[in-house]
């Protein structure tokens, strides 16, 4: 089997890359380590960069067939690594998750309506829900001993004259893996008030031991039959850039509203790289990711260890799932604003401000540990010297 070595940094600076060649401009400093935005540093598997590399050397880039989209290899993926049967008919091709969200809420809800999420929590999931013209409603996680859970008697009274919930399943960026009986409670809210639940399952190839993904929709059929599920190859594969992604509705009613909002937006046509990608991802990547996994997991383990040591006042919990890292900053008593400056401007290392997640995330910073451990030892170092010379 080859071995894959991910120690080994690429440089992406002048790629075009948003995470890197953006860094400078968004954190006002020209040496900043960029440790935030949701892709890895990792070059994607052997053979996703080979069948792209097939269809460059074919040098017919035409109009794809809306047959051939991969969806076979989604769905034998789904049955091996999560036990979920699947109808490559249940499945609509989309141009991101972050928009397939956002039309879902356009197609499947009215204006005016209560949308539920889940924070802190990814940020398009607000802007998902006030740029569509509905109304928010918040039902924040409950942080205790270091670990998040959902609250489920303030779910209760919200789902209540609600018409959807948005679900992170695994968390962006608390890093749960919803376990089987929590998943099972808030569904049984959401049917008790009819409510369609979205859930957003993008990193969930990516859960370290001890844990499992579950997908929402495997629960039953009835929760099947109110769930909207979104997933792409996208994080796990480190493919981010082609804008590939597939939304799986069993409900037939609520699959035609949303593949119609897709249509009247003309945007489900597919990239040709972009299905190649996926089907060879599905189809070949499993060996690249049992590599991949174990070592994410060293840098999650290297990340806490090193910053609960050094950084007292910086508290970080070993993620179940995805490469994102929740820093409890809170005991460095700093605004968000200086706090992100810190980060920033002191440490020259650059991450998301917990801010953005929601107010619950104020205090808090996200860090992205998908990339090679010499350059997380040198963020580390970076923060850690830092904060001596802040004297925290």
């Amino acid at each position: 089997m080859t071995s894959h070595d991910f120690d080994q940094w690429i440089d992406r600076r002048q790629t075009g890359s948003l995470k890197w060649d953006d860094a400078a401009v968004l954190f006002d400093s020209a040496d900043v380590l960029p440790l935030w935005v949701a892709d890895t540093d990792f070059p994607a598997p052997p053979p996703v960069l080979e069948a792209i590399r097939q269809r460059v050397e074919h040098g017919i880039l035409g109009y794809p067939s809306p047959r051939f989209l991969a969806f076979d290899a989604l769905a034998g993926w789904l049955q091996k690594r999560h036990g979920w049967q699947t109808d490559t008919s249940w499945m609509v091709s989309t141009p991101g998750v972050v928009t397939a969200i956002s039309v879902a809420v356009q197609t499947l809800s009215q204006p005016g309506d209560k949308i539920i999420i889940q924070p802190p929590v990814y940020p398009p999931f607000f802007s998902s829900v006030q740029r569509n013209g509905r109304t928010l409603v918040e039902n924040p996680l409950i942080l205790e001993n270091g670990r998040y859970r959902m609250d489920f008697d303030d779910l209760a009274r919200k789902a209540a004259g609600a018409r959807m919930l948005i679900l992170c399943s695994p968390h962006n960026p608390v890093g749960r893996v919803w376990s089987a009986a929590e998943l099972k409670t808030l569904a049984d809210i959401c049917l008790a008030n009819d409510l369609i639940i979205l859930t957003d399952e993008i990193h969930g190839d990516l859960i370290y031991p001890g844990h499992r993904h579950i997908p929402l929709a495997t629960l039953d059929d009835a929760v099947a039959k109110h769930t909207v599920t979104f997933m792409a190859p996208s994080k796990t594969f480190n493919t981010a850039g082609l804008y590939t992604s597939t939304v799986v509705i069993p409900d037939a009613a609520l699959r035609k509203d949303f593949a119609t909002g897709i249509q009247t937006l003309s945007i489900g046509k597919s990239n040709i790289f972009g299905i190649a990608a996926m089907e060879a991802a599905y189809l070949h990547g499993e060996p690249w990711l049992a590599q991949l996994l174990p070592y994410l997991k060293g840098n999650a383990d290297y990340l806490a260890e090193a910053l609960n040591h050094q950084t007292p006042n910086i508290k970080v919990q070993v993620p179940e799932g995805t490469y994102l890292a929740w820093l409890d900053c809170r005991d460095l008593g700093l605004t968000p604003e200086n706090l992100a400056s810190f980060f920033a401007q002191e440490a020259k290392v650059g991450l998301n401000n917990g801010a953005s997640f929601g107010s619950e995330g104020v205090g808090f910073m996200r860090l992205n540990f998908g990339c090679a451990r010499p350059l997380l030892k040198e963020a580390v170092a970076r923060i850690a010297q830092a904060y001596a010379a802040r004297g925290f």
